[in-house]
Formats: structure tokens, C-alpha cells, sequence
């Protein structure tokens, strides 16, 4: 009864149009399988992600490019109308649009991929995963003051919070990258000492710290300045621990600025920090701090009644 309704160039298509649906996934299937055994079955490996991305992206448009041969006739009267629909079509849908223009950026890699560490629309983390639409980051601390945002660490560790960011958001804000061309920051710590202490002494405390302390960062950091140097022209950039002075109405600031890399800045600081205050009191060091002095009242006169 059915067959008998449905003309045979109906049920044509229909074949056709199964087939494509059953070939795209299964070619996708044996490309990923492909990756993962080149990859030694490494599920993070970036060969393995590219290859996701490109084959879905393939399958995508070429799927939907066969299933349009295949439905969609062309004939004499109908071009106008078609336009007509596709241009409501893609005003319609123009953040899915302008999304997928994004993802297509984000292919290059130049941008950021997975497992770089960025900053985007406010949010700080490392990318998780890359699709057509959205970027999802595993969101990391903010030191912004509390209240601003709703995040309870105050540091460069994992809240544990999974954030979505449609790939449009690339056109709107700028895009921090932390790990792309150059995987290590410069950090410092700022130590007040008091007027009259031995500077040189804390000075020198400050340099051992981060020398000892960041010995195997500096060693790996040669090679990521040379490309950076190469494909930039950025030249002089010194990675050797220093000291700054600044001085305030009531102490004298040491800044201590040193090369670390992009993961477990928290933790090294923490290290530096007992050292340098270990350091400090055996040298009987004193940190200064916020406190006042009162050196004079003036003179309380008090009556009473009897």
C-alpha cells in the first residue's frame, strides 16, 4: 500500500539518503580508529583530536552537501524561492553562524586549542574540549575581590566548575593565551621591609629563593625563547630572578620578579614564601607592616561630680 503511494524516484532518494547517513558516521568512526591506534591509543593526543575535528567537520558539510544533490531539484523556477529560504535561514540562526565562523578560526590553532591555558569574556582555565558551536574551559581561581564574581579561589587552581563559551565570543574580547607560543609567565612577590633594615641581606635572601626555585624553569626556557625570538622578532627578554625597589611612606617595597611556568605557580610561591621567611628570621629580618605609632595626646581634662 505504502510502496504503491510513493513514487520509485521517492524511494530512490530514500535509499540513497540512507546510505549516506549510514557511510558518513562509519567513515568517521574508521578515521578516528585510525588516529587512535597511529597514536598509540593516547586519548589526549592532539593527532587524535585534529582528527576528530576534521573528520566531523568532513562529514558535516559533505553529508549535507550529498543529501542536498540528492533531495533538492534545481529546476526551472525554483532557484528564487530556495534563496529566499536560505537567507531566512541564516539570519535566523546567525549565532550559530557567526559560531561556527569562530570554530573555523579556532582550527588554525593559532588561537588556542585543547589543553592550552586561556583567559576569555572573564573566565581563566584550561580548554577542555573544541566543538562546531561552543568551548568548554575548566575554570580555574580569579584574584579579583570577592564579591565581583562569583568565584571562592583566590588563585590560578581549578575550581572544579565547567564553563560553555560559544566560539563567536573570539570576535567580541581579546583572547589571553598563557601556554601558545611562549608556556611560561613571569610572577613576583612583593616583600615590605622596614627602613633601616638590611637591605643587601633581604635582597639577597629574595634572589636564593628564586634561584633555587625556579633553576629547572629557567633551563627549559632557552629553546621557547629562541622560537618566540624566530617567529616574532621579541629579543633581550631577560629570565634571571630580580629584585625592584619602591619606596613608600612607610617601608621599603622589594619586588622579586622570576620566570615560572604556566602550572603550579601557587605551590612553588608557597615554597618560596616558607623559605623566604625561614630566611628572614634567622637573619632577624623584620617585614614591615601597616601599623601606627602614637607618640603624643593631648591633654584630658576631666570633671566630676559629687
Amino acid at each position: 500500500m505504502i510502496r504503491e503511494l510513493v513514487s520509485p524516484l521517492v524511494w530512490h532518494k530514500l535509499a540513497w539518503s540512507l546510505l549516506i547517513l549510514l557511510v558518513v558516521p562509519l567513515a568517521h568512526s574508521l578515521a578516528v580508529v585510525a588516529a587512535r591506534l597511529a597514536s598509540g591509543n593516547q586519548p589526549k593526543s592532539h593527532g587524535l583530536f585534529w582528527t576528530r575535528q576534521i573528520s566531523s567537520l568532513v562529514g558535516l558539510f559533505g553529508g549535507a552537501a550529498a543529501l542536498f544533490a540528492v533531495w533538492v531539484d534545481m529546476g526551472q523556477g525554483k532557484a528564487l524561492p530556495l534563496g529566499l529560504l536560505s537567507a531566512g535561514i541564516a539570519v535566523a540562526l546567525q549565532k550559530v553562524w557567526t559560531s561556527f565562523a569562530g570554530y573555523l578560526v579556532l582550527l588554525s590553532g593559532r588561537i588556542y586549542t585543547v589543553g592550552d591555558r586561556v583567559s576569555i569574556a572573564g573566565v581563566r582555565g584550561d580548554v577542555l574540549g573544541l566543538g562546531f558551536l561552543y568551548t568548554r574551559i575548566l575554570e580555574m581561581g580569579d584574584p579579583a575581590p570577592p564579591g565581583q564574581r562569583d568565584i571562592w579561589v583566590g588563585a590560578r587552581q581549578f575550581t572544579g566548575r565547567i564553563v560553555t563559551l560559544t566560539n563567536d565570543t573570539i570576535f567580541d574580547v581579546p583572547v589571553f593565551n598563557y601556554t601558545r607560543e611562549f608556556p611560561f609567565l613571569f610572577e613576583e612577590l612583593i616583600i615590605p621591609i622596614k627602613y633601616g633594615a638590611d637591605r643587601q641581606r633581604a635582597e639577597t635572601i629574595l634572589l636564593r629563593a628564586a634561584e633555587e626555585h625556579t633553576k629547572d624553569v629557567r633551563a627549559a626556557s632557552p629553546e621557547a625563547l629562541k622560537r618566540l625570538a624566530d617567529e616574532y622578532q621579541v629579543e633581550g627578554m631577560d629570565v634571571s630572578p630580580h629584585v625592584y625597589y619602591r619606596l613608600t611612606d612607610n617601608w621599603v617595597e622589594l619586588t622579586l620578579r622570576f620566570l615560572v611556568g604556566e602550572h603550579g605557580i601557587r605551590e612553588l610561591k608557597d615554597r618560596m614564601s616558607r623559605d623566604i621567611l625561614r630566611d628572614f628570621e634567622a637573619a632577624k629580618l623584620s617585614l614591615a607592616s601597616g601599623t601606627y605609632e602614637i607618640v603624643g595626646l593631648p591633654t584630658v581634662h576631666v570633671e566630676t561630680r559629687e
